[in-house]
């Protein structure tokens, strides 16, 4: 049952973003005109698309998964105009419900993850979402219990910030790193916007991708405000995820998020806030989720398998934690390496552990075996 809401943005998930531009973007840009006004305090109902735009459907296969047009993601419902809100203030974000639709998928894209460069082939796991657990006839035995989110979701950037953003992501492409530039084709909305609106695949000050599981109902997000009525907006919903997302999805699903907000005025520029913070007074699972009863763990430290040592290098022990869980789960557990990698990034855990023994820090990949049972 729907949630009641002073105000509510609604969709129509039969149809791509391009087809309704007016009520949302897939690029960050603060000239995108918001789709609703709100006041602080008021309910708002935000209906959203999937992160892939609707080009995974129920009968999608591996073969399709190798032509997804990846500027297509993520398509964001808004920008929320919140009355009030100024450049350096705070705006408390009150996340009170993310209602799941009923199917959800994980995939894996050639050329995108954390282990891209392992992992060439695409795959894709159709999940069915039944109350409060999915399952998939592409992960026999496994059920992901409910702790849904949205992993995008933000404010837009200033003029100054956009364009400070985009030069250091230059900069960052012209040394060799990874990163997606903006890219004026299959932009929502087109024009000028389209030419140096940042992509949604990165998060930012402004928040954006962050991919925070924690961010539950009952979290409170707080965010910098850089433009007038912070233009506030939401996307890529997870009905859950592993703390990694290292196959580059989660449980990918459309949803509804509901929420409200406060401005906490002048707050950013008084702490000199440059970045994203949450909070809340309870589990953010239930306990048995947020803290397993059960579980195996392997680990990795920041040295390569051919003999190289790293100093303090927690990718490479990242990497590493999560080579040596895929090798668990193909070893012990009898899953491909791609079930395998689907289950790391919707299911395990990624912690660090220590990150003051040099050379070699220590990082975590904790499974919940309750997703056996």
């Amino acid at each position: 049952m729907a949630l009641q809401a002073h105000h509510y943005v609604r969709i129509d998930r039969s149809k791509r973003l391009a087809a309704e531009p007016g009520s949302g973007h897939n690029r960050w840009h603060p000239d995108i005109a918001p789709v609703v006004s709100v006041e602080e305090g008021e309910i708002v109902g935000i209906e959203t698309r999937d992160a892939f735009d609707g080009q995974i459907g129920e009968r999608c296969s591996a073969q399709d998964v190798a032509k997804v047009n990846i500027n297509l993601v993520h398509p964001l419902t808004g920008p929320v105009y919140v009355k009030g809100a100024e450049p350096g203030d705070c705006l408390e974000v009150n996340i009170i419900e993310i209602a799941a639709q009923s199917t959800a998928f994980t995939v894996q894209v050639p050329g995108f993850g954390f282990l891209r460069d392992l992992f060439h082939e695409p795959f894709v796991v159709h999940w069915r979402i039944d109350g409060t657990l999915a399952t998939s006839n592409e992960l026999p035995g496994v059920s992901i219990s409910a702790a849904p989110f949205m992993g995008v979701i933000g404010v837009a950037p200033s003029k100054e910030l956009l364009g400070e953003i985009n030069r250091r992501e230059t900069e960052l492409h012209k040394r060799g790193g990874a990163v997606f530039l903006s890219e004026p084709a299959d932009a929502v909305p087109s024009g000028p916007v389209a030419a140096t609106g940042l992509r949604t695949i990165a998060p930012h000050e402004t928040g954006g991708n962050l991919d925070i599981k924690q961010l539950t109902k009952g979290t409170t997000l707080r965010i910098p405000v850089f433009v007038p009525g912070a233009l506030f907006s939401v996307g890529d919903a997870h009905f859950a995820q592993g703390d990694n997302e290292s196959c580059g999805t989660a449980v990918e699903m459309g949803a509804t998020f509901y929420g409200s907000f406060k401005l906490i005025k002048g707050g950013a520029a008084k702490l000199d806030q440059r970045d994203v913070s949450f909070y809340r007074n309870d589990y953010f699972a239930p306990p048995e989720l947020a803290v397993p009863k059960r579980f195996f763990a392997t680990t990795g430290q920041s040295y390569t398998r051919d003999g190289v040592n790293h100093s303090e290098d927690a990718t490479l022990a990242a990497r590493n934690a999560l080579l040596n869980m895929i090798e668990y789960l193909v070893g012990e557990r009898g899953f491909t390496r791609e079930q395998a990698y689907t289950i790391c990034s919707v299911a395990v855990d990624l912690r660090i552990s220590q990150m003051v023994d040099v050379p070699n820090f220590v990082v975590t990949a904790l499974l919940p075996l309750a997703i056996f049972e």
